[in-house]
């Protein structure tokens, strides 16, 4: 009963071996101790946010949905004090502008190349290239989480509600058209998702891989509520652990009907695709003048050295996914394919705040911010290129919010790779 992923992966030169003893041996362990710090532990998030889609009440009820809040004195001062800039020279020069503003001199006490950099940011904060939702950090509802405290995990949340977001994401966001039906899908017949796999092998690389993508982050979900399953519930403790069965009603080959090793390897494309992004943001935060700034000098150094470790080890890997192939057709069909692929990825990061559970809630806006983070990082290439040793990043930005997520969310998938080889041993030794 051992899902069977191996060897190569379609639109790929990477095979899953090559994954495995990369991902497990070599970055999850370093990637593991940065998502320790402090920088990456606490995420300021919404959780409050109407569904924008449909009427919906429902929040689940369970006590293991709920999700702590820190309180504000819990987060480090240089977190607090400047959240959605990324380093120390940004958050004085936004606090200058601010008190400029206040006095009601910008124009005449701020530099000029202050007062360009200002407009920058405030384009960015702005800008049309972001591929989510991003939450209103500054927004009263808006409230630091220590994801440490608050683990990813089974809780309960399932059934119709469930269901029906990733319905929501599937049929709506996926370019499919509606005749088409998702392997496993209510009503799909008894073609065993023949005409689906046909359909999608007939789609641009582009509409596969949003799919495809879109399964590996579900895929990586489900890996994690079954690794983390509720075993035992008693007044004195409960227990946490990998649930077998769980995990075998998702993914086994013969209970799935062949789909669950379809979806593990769309898992490892996933994987591809966040650590090619990765490899390519090294530019940005190689600058002497960006530093995770959380106000402890020593520490926010060390995790800097630890985190151009990583960087400088995916750029390294072997065989990373060419995303020279996508939007590379006529110039003004391929424009129009990456706007309805920004929009149709940034409908999901809003499907988010219709997640009945706030920790299911809490997760998915960060994994959803984070690979939107890594399709931004992959669609401005050139604008990195561009960045300057020294001084501001004109061209390309990135937020302390894009930063923590977009690490964090490779850590979840990095961890499914890894708890994948843990049921594998189970279900060995069983």
């Amino acid at each position: 009963c051992l899902p069977q992923v191996t060897g190569y992966l379609d639109d790929c030169t990477c095979d899953v071996e090559t994954i495995d003893a990369f991902n497990n041996h070599k970055l999850f362990p370093r990637l593991n101790e940065l998502l320790g710090s402090d920088y990456f532990r606490y995420y300021k998030v919404n959780l409050q946010k109407p569904c924008p889609f449909w009427d919906d009440n429902s929040h689940c009820g369970m006590r293991d949905c709920a999700v702590q809040p820190c309180p504000s004195d819990e987060v480090p001062d240089g977190i607090r004090s400047g959240s959605y800039k990324y380093s120390e020279e940004a958050n004085n020069l936004a606090e200058e502008c601010e008190e400029a503003k206040r006095l009601g001199a910008v124009d005449d006490s701020l530099s000029k190349e202050t007062r360009q950099a200002v407009l920058q940011w405030a384009q960015h904060d702005d800008s049309s290239d972001s591929f989510c939702e991003a939450d209103d950090i500054h927004s009263p509802d808006a409230e630091y989480v220590d994801l440490l405290l608050n683990p990813e995990r089974y809780t309960g949340y399932k059934g119709p509600d469930a269901w029906k977001i990733w319905n929501s994401i599937y049929e709506e966001n996926c370019f499919k058209p509606q005749n088409v039906k998702r392997p496993l899908a209510s009503g799909r017949g008894d073609d065993g998702g023949h005409m689906f796999y046909k359909w999608l092998k007939g789609v641009c690389v582009e509409k596969r891989a949003f799919y495809r993508l879109i399964s590996g982050l579900h895929a990586s979900i489900n890996i994690h509520l079954s690794a983390r399953y509720l075993l035992q519930d008693t007044w004195s403790e409960k227990k946490w652990g990998p649930n077998v069965t769980e995990f075998q009603q998702r993914f086994d080959e013969v209970l799935t009907s062949g789909e669950g090793p379809r979806r593990l390897k769309n898992l490892y494309f996933l994987y591809l695709i966040e650590l090619r992004a990765l490899s390519k943001v090294l530019p940005f935060f190689e600058r002497p003048s960006f530093q995770l700034y959380t106000g402890n000098k020593s520490q926010d150094a060390e995790m800097k050295h630890l985190l151009l470790e990583i960087l400088h080890l995916a750029k390294s890997f072997p065989l990373h996914f060419d995303e020279n192939s996508f939007f590379a057709g006529n110039k003004k069909e391929a424009a129009k394919l990456k706007e309805e692929f920004r929009l149709h990825f940034k409908n999901i990061s809003k499907i988010m705040d219709c997640v009945g559970c706030f920790k299911c809630r809490l997760w998915g806006k960060l994994q959803t911010q984070g690979l939107g983070t890594a399709l931004k990082i992959l669609f401005s290439e050139n604008l990195i290129e561009k960045i300057p040793e020294s001084g501001p990043s004109y061209g390309f930005q990135l937020t302390r919010q894009e930063i923590v997520a977009l690490f964090n969310a490779f850590g979840r998938v990095s961890t499914s790779v890894k708890e994948l080889e843990n049921f594998r041993n189970i279900l060995k030794n069983m």
